[in-house]
């Protein structure tokens, strides 16, 4: 099973794009874990991560984090503002699996 963790400021927003994410997984039959977190929470969750998505508000943390997830083999990538703005969960989701693939 792929592990996605999304961090934000505080894990709230991202918590209604998390939701979407898993119906569009459940849609597809994908089994994926995909949860919310405060970015102040990135390094309690890196282990367990396949892939971490950041929020657009956090963009500014990508270069530390990918700093951090490199040497791990991890990949952080920041979320699309619009496909964030408009709670595409699916488009995240499709995307987040590319990555992982790649």
């Amino acid at each position: 099973m792929k592990n996605i963790v999304l961090c934000c400021a505080a894990g709230m927003s991202t918590s209604i794009l998390v939701q979407r994410m898993k119906d569009a997984a459940q849609k597809k039959g994908i089994e994926v874990s995909i949860k919310a977190v405060p970015v102040a929470e990135f390094k309690d969750n890196i282990d367990t991560a396949d892939i971490v998505l950041l929020g657009p508000q956090v963009k500014y943390e990508h270069a530390k984090l990918q700093a951090i997830a490199e040497p791990m083999g991890k990949t952080v990538a920041v979320i699309d503002m619009m496909d964030y703005g408009m709670m595409k969960g699916d488009v995240v989701l499709d995307k987040a699996l590319k990555m992982m693939e790649s």
